[in-house]
């Protein structure tokens, strides 16, 4: 019987390939990335987490649509920012900046939910994410959106199920985590940054 493959070698775009130039975070690869993110939920096995499938989906595609209207001026995520700006003088009609924003608020959930578990190896998913999203997306949800979420929240796996799923042997699978974790981070710190500086948003 043949062991199944590490999910580090299913995806097909890690966040440690995304090209970051001075022109910024190439828009496909992140999405790519990003959309393979979503599937390490699928891990979870819980039902309770496809709001947060959904919601990091739908904003991907979002994205992903405005890079097909403008694949020039859309190259990278400080090119598509900058042009829906231009574009879109009023900032409510920047539909598109709103979902990279989502998008980056959910990113930024799941890399803080990620670091926390691996930084405090006896501590438990539910705990971990808790304080995740205590730390990242709580703030911009209203009074009937965290209910939700937490009970998302609850029904993380046991870390005993939950990091044998993501492959073996753990000591080659853990390191390639830590790597894509990290990449990721640096990404959402990147455009936070960036958010900032041009008055888009906060993350």
């Amino acid at each position: 019987m043949s062991a199944e493959p590490q999910f580090f070698e299913t995806i097909t775009k890690s966040y440690v390939d995304v090209p970051i130039t001075e022109a910024g975070v190439d828009t496909a690869d992140f999405c790519e990335a990003s959309e393979n993110l979503v599937k390490i939920f699928g891990l979870f096995g819980n039902p309770a987490f496809v709001v947060v499938q959904n919601d990091l989906t739908g904003n991907i595609a979002k994205v992903r649509a405005y890079l097909a209207a403008n694949p020039d001026s859309a190259s990278t995520l400080e090119r598509l920012l900058a042009h829906d700006k231009t574009s879109h003088p009023n900032p409510k009609d920047r539909h598109t900046t709103g979902g990279l924003m989502w998008l980056l608020r959910g990113l930024k959930f799941t890399s803080m939910g990620l670091r926390i578990n691996l930084d405090n190896p006896t501590e438990e998913l539910s705990t971990s994410f808790t304080k995740g999203y205590e730390g990242s997306l709580k703030k911009w949800h209203g009074f009937a959106v965290r209910p939700i979420f937490y009970l998302a929240m609850k029904a993380c796996p046991y870390r005993a199920t939950f990091y044998p799923k993501l492959g073996e042997p753990q000591e080659v699978v853990l390191p390639k985590l830590q790597e894509w974790l990290t990449a990721l981070e640096e990404i959402v710190k990147r455009e936070e940054g960036v958010f900032k500086a041009g008055g888009y948003g906060e993350i």
